[in-house]
């Protein structure tokens, strides 16, 4: 038997317990589509060849196929005549008969993984069997197609349960749908299905029936993790597979050297990467490809999309997407760090600040209640509270730059473009028009002054007139 395996993903489903404008298969789990999941299941377990069934909302899960992966062949099943039939749609799409074996699976099955797919490949050459069946216990059954075997225990049949009798019903274990079928043997069986059941359709499982009346010997991987059989068809499945998925992604990371204080209010993506020793604090979502080094510290109420941050950084209570964190760095609490955003090493973000497409250089510090957009701050500087670049003129961006160990002083606007040059010092209050030389300093307010009775002339009879014409404490010599 050729060691060849080609991948057929059933996609074409109505999905409408969903009621929802995109199609079941794209609707997400672990930061991954349930089609995602089912793709790099078969990419991993080694297909040569993937075919992807679509019908339902097919230019939805058409364009979401080719932008997961453009070397998979795409095939419309105009009328969904049951599995059987999207099976043969996918064999005539194909340029030519497949050799070897043919993996039948799901799009909605987000939990399977290539480990139990390889364990039965194996399982099924080294049996020799024209069609192996991925199997499971359950407790509860009903719904699901029931595995037949006879008294020697060898599968005889698989009964969809609308058509099986009050003993088969009984049968606690069920058909998954997944199937490794010898390629000739599949080609073969699926030209003869016939609709007659209790749905009409052509049922893909009656391929066993034939194989058992043929001689042919039929396998049947059981699998334990019952999990990754199920498949999601409403809202409340998708919550359900969801969070169990996530509770394993985090488990395997605990197991892997990362502290998470909380797993109950801690949800990571399935393409998340974390290194030993980082720590994790509750209320923590780390999305999308997120890499974490090690040491750093995460949270707690913090949610990060596509953050690559360094060892031994630390980031609180902060909202952040596309951006880098340097080691050592320091970002938070209530931050917002928006896609461009750069912190060197031993830099810091600080508390209200927002930042967006700004690279901001090593022990660098931005600490307070700023905005800092289209900008580059240089390697020491300071930039005091309450500044803004002042980035867009109505029609354009432009950028701002801060050279290196600059101190800039609080309530700065830049109206950019602008350049502060190394080591240069703007004075509180400053609105910067013009570029600053390296080494001087900028300020544009006047002198103070001090226009004394102002309030008793200009505010008579008001808690202010009155409490500026009392005596002080110190001017009565009395103390509290």
């Amino acid at each position: 038997m050729s060691d060849q395996v080609t991948a057929i993903v059933l996609a074409a489903g109505a999905g409408t317990r969903m009621k929802s404008s995109r199609a079941k298969v794209l609707h997400e789990i672990g930061g991954r589509s349930l089609l995602a999941h089912a793709l790099t299941a078969v990419r991993d377990v080694g297909a040569a060849t993937t075919v992807t069934v679509v019908g339902h909302d097919r230019e939805q899960v058409a364009a979401a196929v080719t932008d997961l992966d453009p070397t998979v062949v795409q095939v419309v099943q105009e009328q969904q005549r049951g599995t059987g039939h999207a099976v043969q749609v996918a064999l005539d799409g194909l340029d030519e008969a497949p050799e070897g074996v043919v993996l039948v699976t799901y799009a909605d099955v987000p939990l399977l993984q290539a480990q139990t797919l390889a364990e039965m490949l194996l399982e099924h050459r080294h049996a020799g069997s024209a069609v192996t069946i991925l199997t499971a216990e359950v407790g509860d059954p009903t719904g699901y197609g029931r595995i037949v075997r006879d008294d020697a225990g060898a599968v005889q049949a698989i009964r969809e349960h609308k058509d099986a009798s009050d003993a088969e019903r009984a049968i606690r274990e069920i058909n998954s749908g997944i199937l490794a079928v010898d390629a000739a043997f599949l080609s073969h069986a699926v030209s003869t299905l016939e609709d007659g059941n209790a749905q009409g359709e052509l049922y893909l499982t009656d391929i066993v029936a034939k194989a058992v009346a043929e001689g042919r010997p039929v396998g049947a991987h059981v699998l334990e993790d019952v999990w990754q059989t199920e498949g999601v068809n409403d809202r409340r499945q998708l919550a359900r597979l969801g969070a169990e998925l996530n509770r394993r992604t985090l488990e395997h990371w605990m197991h892997e050297g990362v502290t998470i204080v909380d797993p109950h209010s801690t949800w990571v993506d399935s393409a998340v990467s974390l290194a030993r020793d980082v720590t994790i604090l509750p209320g923590t979502q780390l999305l999308g490809a997120t890499d974490v080094a090690e040491g750093a510290t995460i949270g707690p109420d913090t949610t990060l999309r596509n953050v690559e941050v360094g060892e031994g950084a630390t980031i609180v209570r902060t909202h952040g997407a596309d951006a880098l964190i340097g080691a050592g760095a320091s970002v938070g609490p209530f931050a917002y760090l928006r896609p461009g955003t750069e912190l060197g090493a031993d830099g810091k973000i600080g508390t209200f600040v927002e930042t967006k497409n700004a690279r901001i250089g090593d022990g660098a510090k931005v600490p307070h209640l700023s905005y800092v957009g289209d900008a580059e701050i240089g390697e020491g500087s300071n930039i005091g509270a309450g500044t803004i670049t002042a980035n867009y003129d109505g029609v354009e961006k432009h950028r701002t730059t801060v050279g290196r160990h600059a101190r800039t002083g609080s309530d700065n606007v830049f109206v950019a473009p602008v350049t502060i040059g190394d080591g240069a010092f703007t004075g509180a209050g400053t609105t910067v028009r013009d570029d600053v030389p390296p080494g001087a300093l900028a300020v544009t307010a006047g002198e103070q002054r001090i226009m004394e009775g102002w309030v008793q002339r200009k505010r008579p009879d008001t808690a202010s007139a009155r409490a500026a014409a009392e005596p002080s404490d110190e001017e009565t010599g009395t103390r509290e």
